[in-house]
């Protein structure tokens, strides 16, 4: 199932998105998208209406340096353990929302990744069961303020300017992300591309990892980090990330006046 939040004339919901482009609908979903949906009876037409992010999170949840390659290209060895930050949900947009540069920051760059959306409270998951508390999955894009990551020595303020975690555009329930293509384009032209099987640590263990420290809630997102070619965005361009099995998150790049 791919599930969504949407505005509608008739305000805010989550749905079932049903179809694929024109033929697409969503069906309007009572309450959550917890445990299992019940519908309202409403559906739209996915043309008539604006998808927002699929989830607002308590917390985003990211894991640092998690392929190899992009460890070397940022100057450092992998590291054995995950490396774990916290981004807060106030940087969270959706699919078409621009991503707005910091007049502080020289240099803003794209970080394109798979996420994890949990879907129950859970606390000290093993690896194994890791699958039984997850939601779904979906695109992610851990815009970074790359020259304050550097001056600051922890990750707190570059990552975290409003609009620094696209989301979107749906979370998928059935995706196996074991093996996956993970793509970002900068104006159309491809700047990450790598598969998820090269991911330091899998998913199960990152889930593993990160409830030994702390209680995952229904909604919190964990992003696994992203691959190498992490580059520069200015305003005007377009940054649009693609995992396979999911689809496309997209964002246009601006400036702060």
């Amino acid at each position: 199932m791919r599930l969504g939040r949407i505005a509608s004339p008739d305000g805010v919901a989550f749905v079932s998105v049903e179809g694929e482009g024109s033929d697409a609908v969503v069906k309007e979903i009572a309450e959550h998208p917890f445990g299992t949906p019940t519908f309202t009876g409403r559906s739209w037409k996915l043309a008539d209406v604006r998808v927002l992010a699929p989830i607002l999170a308590s917390k985003v949840i990211c894991v640092g340096k998690n392929y190899a390659a992009h460890a070397a290209e940022m100057g450092g060895e992998a590291p054995e353990d995950p490396v774990i930050f916290i981004k807060p949900n106030t940087s969270i947009i959706g699919p078409e929302v621009p991503i707005v540069r910091p007049p502080s920051s020289e240099r803003v760059d794209y970080e394109g990744e798979l996420a994890v959306v949990i879907g129950r409270p859970c606390k000290d998951v093993k690896a194994v069961q890791a699958k039984d508390v997850i939601l779904g999955y979906t695109v992610a894009n851990d815009v970074t303020a790359r020259d304050q990551q550097k001056i600051d020595g922890q990750w707190t303020r570059a990552k975290g300017y409003d609009t620094f975690c696209p989301l979107g555009p749906w979370i998928e329930t059935t995706l196996d992300p074991s093996d996956v293509e993970l793509v970002t384009e900068l104006d159309g032209e491809v700047k990450q591309r790598t598969r998820t099987s090269l991911m330091l640590h899998d998913v199960g263990e990152i889930v593993e990892w990160i409830s030994r420290v702390m209680t995952l809630l229904p909604g919190d997102v964990i992003l696994t980090g992203t691959p190498e070619g992490v580059g520069p965005m200015v305003a005007g361009q377009r940054v649009s990330v693609t995992v396979e099995g999911i689809g496309t998150l997209s964002n246009p790049v601006v400036d702060k006046q």
